[in-house]
């Protein structure tokens, strides 16, 4: 008999322990191969959204250029403003819905890959998630309200970049709009960030047409009909004057006699320009007009300009001077026939005269 025994592992428990081991390899070589699944996967929906927005943006842009007759997006600044805000609206849109599908694909591959490594956490996680947006619901609401009333501001085109805005919080020009603030430079260069959930009103100076108005104060012993013949004469040749007649619309009117005081009699002239043109021209309306009441021989009061609001500014549209305004021209859409529209020529045909026998 030996000394001592050498006792060696029995064929079967080694047999089990490689078996364990590939098994765990099996595992995670497969978790491994679905992981990679589910990250590729993730990553071509995420490019095949993109690439769908992107082509849907590209295509409203080129629609627009084609219909413009432009090759080049700054061209269109010479083109009618609605297929420049159509472009930039598209554009902020095509961005936001990138940045949603981004987040939204990372989340959403996150939370399979999770699955996948360890599947009693989703269930835990579900109930932390919960809690956590229970207690963050009251906090993420400003931010919630910011971006929704952000979308509904791009997507109506409230205002764009390059508008002269009064948002109520700031007044000035826009700079840059994102879902959730819109920067608005003021007159004295300060650069405000405002909340669009805080925006419960915006005026827009530079949409369609803005109207100049002058009150003219002229003596109490003026004759205001000369004086009104006077300022529309002058305001004509401002409106007829190839400086200044592309940024009038409309033909100047004097809607006569505003006030009378003791000490001077105020006469109101408007005028209708595009949005963009309106200081400008009024500047010039009013060297004309003070001319105009200095070749008369009389001194002037007060001459300054003024924007009715409230109940004046609603009863002066629908009084006796409503604004006419006309539909903005649509670009690449063929001009409607009219010729049903005729009124139909009511007086008989003349009848043919009898030729002569002789």
């Amino acid at each position: 008999m030996l000394p001592f025994d050498t006792t060696t592992p029995a064929p079967d428990s080694a047999n089990e322990v490689w078996a364990s081991f590939l098994a765990i390899l099996r595992d995670i070589g497969g978790r491994a191969i679905t992981i990679a699944i589910i990250v590729v996967v993730a990553f071509l929906v995420g490019l095949a959204l993109r690439y769908v927005v992107r082509r849907v943006v590209h295509r409203i842009v080129d629609g627009a250029k084609s219909k413009a007759n432009v090759d080049d997006t700054q061209a269109l600044e010479r083109s009618p403003l609605a297929d420049m805000r159509l472009i930039q609206r598209t554009r902020t849109l095509g961005s936001i819905l990138q940045n949603i599908i981004n987040v939204a694909v990372v989340v959403i591959g996150l939370l399979m890959v999770m699955a996948v490594i360890a599947p009693d956490l989703i269930a835990s996680l579900t109930l932390l998630t919960a809690a956590l947006g229970a207690g963050l619901g009251f906090g993420a609401q400003n931010i919630v309200k910011d971006v929704l009333n952000g979308l509904f501001i791009v997507a109506e085109d409230q205002i764009g970049i390059g508008d002269v805005v009064d948002t109520g919080l700031a007044s000035g020009v826009v700079e840059h709009v994102s879902v959730r603030v819109t920067q608005v430079r003021d007159v004295n260069g300060t650069l405000w960030y405002v909340r669009n959930g805080e925006m419960l009103r915006i005026g827009n100076m530079s949409q369609g047409w803005a109207r100049a108005i002058i009150d003219l104060g002229v003596p109490v012993d003026a004759v205001v009909p000369e004086v009104e013949a006077a300022l529309l004469e002058a305001a004509l040749g401002l409106s007829k004057d190839p400086k200044w007649r592309t940024r009038i619309i409309e033909r100047p009117e004097v809607w006569g006699l505003e006030s009378i005081s003791g000490e001077a009699l105020v006469i109101r002239v408007v005028l209708k320009t595009r949005a963009n043109a309106k200081d400008d021209v009024a500047r010039e309306l009013r060297m004309r007009l003070k001319g105009a009441i200095e070749e008369l021989g009389l001194t002037i009061p007060s001459l300054e300009s003024v924007v009715p609001t409230g109940p004046e500014g609603a009863r002066r549209v629908r009084g006796a001077n409503p604004p006419t305004t006309r539909p903005n021209a649509v670009t690449g859409v063929p001009p409607v026939s009219r010729g049903i529209w005729r009124k139909k020529d009511t007086k008989p045909a003349p009848k043919d005269k009898p030729e002569d026998d002789s």
